[in-house]
Order: structure tokens, then C-alpha cells, then sequence
């Protein structure tokens, strides 16, 4: 199924087309070498409202989630080749950084996975900061706002590789599933014994 993609707020796209045009020098700070250097213009696509996750331990109740910004991926002719992301301030929004590295061949995997699924959702990235892990969030409601919400117990997250020992990466799984193993994660083991 095709996934519902909703556009990220026009100012965030422009503070990223804005510091792509600042870049200097040929191709940029974001280039390929080897033989496809050079093949077309870098231009962001697929935008991703990024969601922070926090509280996973929590036991005053279900953990609590904000909107830390749109990460959009940078593409050419090839595709994917790094990432950019705009965050939100007081005066509406601006460009934060560029990024590069597995997260990004990671989103794109994730992406292509969710479309194949048999229902349709909502992507965006879930980022669990106590994990040091990033999940494509399925969200089941299609026509939420995508700056809002938590996530559902039938919502899908799918962690980013690299993820997390003990967590596969790249395999949906159910919030209500996901979310114990890592709140198991974060709990700190009991003594074992105690010294003589």
C-alpha cells in the first residue's frame, strides 16, 4: 500500500532549500565521488516529521512523544545520499544540520519495507534518545497531524539499523510489543548478590 506522506510546513522547506543553496564549492558539502559524482542537483525529498520519544520508563504513565523537527532525505539521480533537517523556533522554523550515515540508507530500506505492507500509514521517525535509536513510525491514523500524537499500541515502528543489541532492525513490530523491550532495556539488572 502506498504510504500517506504529508507535506512538511512550507518555511522548513525553504530553510533547507535556502542551505542547500549556501553550500560552496562543486556538488557541495554532500557529494558522491567514484563514478556517479556529479550526476544532478541534490534536492530533498521524502519528509519526515521527527518525533522524540521520551519517559519509555516512566510509571506515571504512557511515555510522552514531541516534535523535534522534519528530517528530509537528500536525494540526486541515484538517490539517497544524505539528510537534512529543520527544526522549529520561536519565529516559525530553521535549518538545523545535514547528516550522513546508516540512518539514512536505513530510512530508505524502512520506506520501501512499509510500502509493501498491506495497510496504509503515516511515516515518521520516532527517535528514543535513552536508546540512542531511531524507528520509522507507522502511524495507523492517516489523516492525524503529523506534528502531533503518540504512538498507538497497533501503530508499527520499524528501528533503523544500526539498532540497539537484542533489537532487530528493520523488522516491524507493534508499539505495544516494541515499547517493553525497550523499556527492558533501560531498567537497570538487580544486584546479583552482595559483597562478603
Amino acid at each position: 500500500m502506498p504510504l500517506r506522506v504529508h507535506p512538511a510546513p512550507a518555511p522548513a522547506l525553504r530553510s533547507v532549500h535556502a542551505a542547500l543553496g549556501s553550500l560552496t564549492g562543486p556538488g557541495g558539502a554532500l557529494s558522491r565521488s567514484g563514478p556517479s559524482a556529479g550526476t544532478g542537483a541534490v534536492r530533498p525529498e521524502l519528509p519526515l516529521p521527527l518525533h522524540v520519544l521520551r519517559g519509555i520508563t516512566s510509571s506515571s504513565g504512557p511515555p510522552a512523544t514531541r516534535l523535534a523537527g522534519w528530517r528530509f532525505l537528500l536525494c540526486d539521480t541515484h538517490g539517497p545520499l544524505g539528510a537534512a533537517e529543520a527544526k522549529p523556533t520561536a519565529d516559525g522554523w530553521a535549518f538545523s544540520h545535514f547528516c550522513e550515515g546508516p540512518f539514512v540508507a536505513s530510512t530508505e530500506k524502512a520506506l520501501r519495507l512499509a510500502e509493501a505492507l498491506p495497510t496504509t500509514y503515516q511515516p515518521r521517525l520516532l527517535s528514543v534518545p535513552e536508546l540512542y535509536m531511531l524507528t520509522l513510525w507507522l502511524h495507523s491514523d492517516t489523516e492525524a497531524d503529523a506534528a502531533d500524537g503518540t504512538p498507538a499500541p497497533a501503530d508499527l515502528l520499524v528501528p533503523l539499523a544500526p539498532a540497539p543489541p537484542g533489537i532487530a532492525a528493520h523488522r516491524p513490530q507493534r508499539v505495544d510489543g516494541l515499547l517493553p523491550l525497550m523499556s527492558r532495556r533501560l531498567v537497570p539488572s538487580p544486584l546479583l548478590g552482595t559483597p562478603a
